[in-house]
């Protein structure tokens, strides 16, 4: 089976990287599974101090495995994504998102996950689960802490997309920079992160990520069961099944 998410360390920052290119980097099973050994074998590992999360691909991730909600359902899929975005809050080391291309859906969270967003002023983020008869349900717990409120209605009831500067506007990302700049701007966030000690870089994330932990602990399972609940039902199923047969016409 051919692996689809790679990790490399090296001077004190493991990397991360999504690599699936025929679903443009979904959150199948198979993905995320690797992901979270990965994101808890850098965590583990006491000369990492830093974790990046990136993409090989010309797009970061494209939401939900639409193939597999319509094939074997989403009960794994929605409790992974859960998974997922707990594994990189609750991470001991600092997440850093490095996002280009498109975002969609599901790979929002991991956005919203990470604890510093460094993203390409070309890239584009959409939650679209509306449009297909869902909602935002398991990554609402971290997407709507980082916006405001009318931010929130505006991006999940309509669907919009919008460009990485709306984005850092909103408070989805962090920075976001001209595309030839992205690599020097996330050098610049290591940098500055390395010179923590990994004991106040572990203590500051827990104080920082408190509350969210906490949420994602109380309403994570709930979250989950809903999303998979809308997954299956005929509306949506409908919907993702005349998404997928468009983009095969």
């Amino acid at each position: 089976m051919t692996e689809l998410v790679h990790l490399e360390a090296a001077d004190g920052v493991a990397t991360i990287t999504l690599d699936s290119p025929p679903n443009k980097n979904a959150l199948s099973q198979q993905l995320t599974s690797e992901l979270l050994a990965h994101l808890a074998t850098a965590d583990k590992d006491d000369a990492v101090r830093v974790i990046v999360i990136r993409s090989a691909l010309d797009v970061f991730c494209s939401g939900a495995d639409l193939s597999e909600a319509t094939t074997v359902g989403m009960g794994v899929g929605a409790q992974r994504m859960v998974d997922v975005q707990r594994a990189i809050v609750a991470n001991s080391k600092p997440v850093v998102a490095r996002v280009a291309g498109p975002v969609r859906a599901g790979g929002i969270g991991m956005v919203a996950a990470a604890d510093i967003a460094v993203a390409g002023e070309s890239s584009t983020f959409a939650l679209t689960e509306v449009r297909l008869g869902l909602a935002a349900a398991t990554i609402s717990l971290t997407v709507i802490p980082r916006l405001t409120d009318r931010a929130a209605s505006l991006t999940f009831l309509t669907g919009d997309g919008f460009g990485g500067a709306e984005a850092a506007r909103l408070g989805l990302v962090t920075q976001a920079v001209a595309d030839e700049e992205l690599d020097a701007a996330l050098d610049a966030v290591l940098k500055s992160l390395l010179k923590g000690a990994p004991q106040g870089l572990r203590e500051s994330k827990k104080l920082l990520n408190r509350e969210l932990l906490a949420d994602i602990d109380a309403r994570g399972t709930d979250l989950a069961e809903l999303s998979a609940s809308l997954f299956g039902s005929p509306a949506a199923q409908e919907a993702m099944l005349a998404f997928l047969n468009r983009k095969k016409a």
